[in-house]
């Protein structure tokens, strides 16, 4: 009986005990709410801007938009450098996935070069998988076709449209235009963040020097994309900078004139207009077609270049450089008469040989073996004199030699608007002891009287002095680019350029130099190549020797090319207001009035009276056509 009155349920302290539990439960519940509501205004309201952003980043992709790259025309407009359509394919590697599961598939549809595969897996180790790269830089219209049918089984791989560059007369200006290539890491890292997208650079040449002018500033687009990633439309724009387009002073006329001199030889040439120091041509020989770099050079066609003995990819306008042999002849007469060392009626007794004092051995020769005899200094440069300068040098002093021949701009750098100009070699005790470790001797300033020993310039630098005899003493930087503008139908604007540098106070000692000159190719060493020329000109041959005394007696035509005499010559037109100035450096090409002073009047021919040279061989043609 009182165990079972034990068990009876106590109904108030259940229903209290259910009330208490039903509020912890129902506090329980309105805290999970109030949490709730909490978070949910957290989201909705305080994080809005933040998953706003993340959620239209998701809907709205960054398309970088490239601009188009500047033009460059030649000084009468025609198109040297410009731009054609064309596709690409890029992959991104993230949302492509592993290559093995798409590679092989898309190679059956688009032709996939080995090498094409091999630049892309590098660029993938380098760890670029959030970026597109480039798989294939120039798909044909046919490949284009077949990828859009099958787009749809490549995630990650894009066919991207762009502007292709183009060089439409191929090898003819190759050292002076350049080239654009594809962008490597270093590239990268000059261009900085904010033109990654860049797809190509100048890498030589006008391209290479202007290139922040020509390649522009990038653009962007927002895509509108589905859950797939699939592009939908364009919702905004921020438009591409267009590149600007350069005018250069060349004339594609005379160059291809130029050119078609040379024939076979190698080596290279400038003419100048010496009134601005515009350059109208200028040619390193052999050349090579820059359209094979664009996009990648195969490493057949790079190895074809490498391995040829005439290296077509050295700029010998720029750097290279050859001794000068008797065209710093002018120049060197001219130091003479403004330092008072000489004076127009001194003159000089040339009996074939000339001595040191005190030295009974070594001799140095004129060209004509019982010598010239009494010389001046108009005929030191007609006849070519060699005594008259040995003795001027020496009388000068190698200090004072140094001081004018470095005014007249040898030594250094011309500024021209190509990028890695060379400085050359001024003969001086400082370059001898820095180059060859040796002491100087006034041997060497002998030598160095001829444009012999440790002379090193180049067809720019000759050019360049040559240009400041012939326009009154002005020495000009010589340039290629003249005007700049930015957009078709803008108005061209000139680049300016630095005040000439004057190399002479005494016009009569300028016109004693131009006056032999001028009786070079009338009576002396360049009469029979000018011989019924209808304009007068002025110049001056040269001859670098390459071989050592021993060899001097062996018949030049049995030697290697690269042993031959450099054929060289300078020269202007028409003498008494030119209006072109040439230099012209033939490797293997004898003496200069064999080879240099021909191509010398051939080019002059050209710009003087519109006559173009007759035809070249097939080899040299090819190089010429667009």
């Amino acid at each position: 009986m009182g165990a079972r009155r034990r068990q009876l349920k106590h109904q108030g302290a259940e229903a209290a005990q259910f009330r208490a539990r039903a509020a912890l439960g129902f506090a329980i519940v309105l805290l999970a709410l109030g949490g709730l509501g909490a978070w949910y205004f957290k989201l909705q309201v305080l994080d809005h801007d933040d998953y706003a952003t993340q959620s239209e980043a998701n809907r709205v992709k960054l398309r970088p938009v490239l601009p188009g790259r500047g033009l460059i025309l030649d000084r009468k407009g025609r198109v040297l450098a410009d731009n054609v359509p064309a596709y690409r394919l890029d992959v991104t590697p993230l949302e492509a996935g592993a290559t093995d599961n798409w590679l092989p598939a898309l190679r059956r549809i688009v032709v996939l070069d080995d090498e094409d595969v091999q630049h892309f897996q590098a660029e993938l180790r380098a760890g670029h998988r959030f970026k597109p790269i480039t798989l294939k830089p120039r798909v044909d219209p046919e490949e284009v076709a077949r990828f859009a049918v099958d787009r749809w089984r490549f995630p990650g791989v894009e066919l991207v449209p762009y502007l292709n560059r183009r060089y439409p007369y191929g090898a003819l200006l190759s050292h002076v235009i350049g080239y654009v290539g594809r962008v490597d890491e270093a590239d990268l890292k000059k261009l900085g963040e904010a033109n990654s997208a860049i797809t190509h650079i100048g890498k030589t040449g006008i391209e290479r020097y202007y290139d922040a002018m020509l390649r522009g500033g990038v653009g962007y687009e927002q895509v509108e994309t589905n859950v797939e990633g699939r592009a939908l439309g364009t919702i905004g724009r921020v438009p591409a900078t267009p590149g600007v387009d350069l005018r250069l002073s060349i004339d594609l006329d005379l160059q291809r004139a130029m050119v078609a001199a040379f024939a076979d030889f190698d080596g290279s040439a400038v003419a100048v207009d010496p009134r601005t120091g515009e350059i109208l041509a200028m040619a390193s020989l052999p050349a090579y077609d820059p359209n094979l770099f664009v996009n990648g050079i195969s490493h057949a066609d790079y190895k074809a270049l490498i391995d040829n003995p005439s290296r077509p990819l050295f700029n010998r306008l720029v750097l290279g450089g050859v001794a000068p042999g008797s065209t710093i002849k002018p120049l060197t007469a001219l130091a003479g008469l403004d330092s008072g060392v000489r004076r127009p009626e001194d003159r000089t007794l040339s009996t074939g040989m000339f001595r040191l004092p005190g030295m009974r051995g070594r001799g140095w020769g004129d060209s004509h073996r019982n010598g010239h005899g009494w010389t001046d200094a108009r005929k030191s440069i007609w006849d070519s004199v060699n005594t008259y300068y040995y003795q001027l040098a020496i009388d000068l002093g190698v200090q004072r030699y140094d001081q004018y021949l470095g005014k007249y701009g040898f030594g250094k750098p011309t500024g021209i608007d190509l990028a890695g100009e060379i400085p050359g070699i001024l003969p001086s005790p400082a370059a001898k002891m820095r180059l060859v470790r040796e002491r100087w001797y006034p041997g060497d300033l002998v030598n160095a009287a001829i444009g012999q020993g440790l002379w090193k310039v180049t067809s720019l630098q000759l050019a360049q002095g040559i240009g400041a005899i012939a326009n009154g003493g002005d020495l000009r930087r010589p340039h290629l680019a003249t005007a700049k503008r930015i957009g078709f139908e803008a108005d061209w604007m000139p680049l300016p350029q630095p005040a000439p540098f004057r190399i002479t106070d005494h016009p009569d000692n300028l016109r004693v130099v131009q006056e032999g000159m001028e009786m070079t190719v009338s009576i002396g060493t360049a009469a029979t190549v000018f011989r019924g020329s209808p304009y007068l000109s002025a110049g001056k041959t040269g001859t670098a020797q390459v071989v050592n005394r021993s060899e001097r007696a062996i018949d030049p035509k049995s030697l290697p090319l690269w042993k031959r005499h450099r054929s060289l010559y300078v020269g202007y037109a028409p003498a008494g207001a030119p209006t072109i100035v040439v230099a012209v450096a033939v490797e293997g090409g004898g003496f200069g009035s064999a080879t240099a002073a021909p191509i010398a009047r051939k080019v002059m021919d050209a710009w003087i009276l519109g006559k173009q040279p007759e035809p070249p061989p097939p080899a040299a043609t090819a190089a010429m056509q667009p």
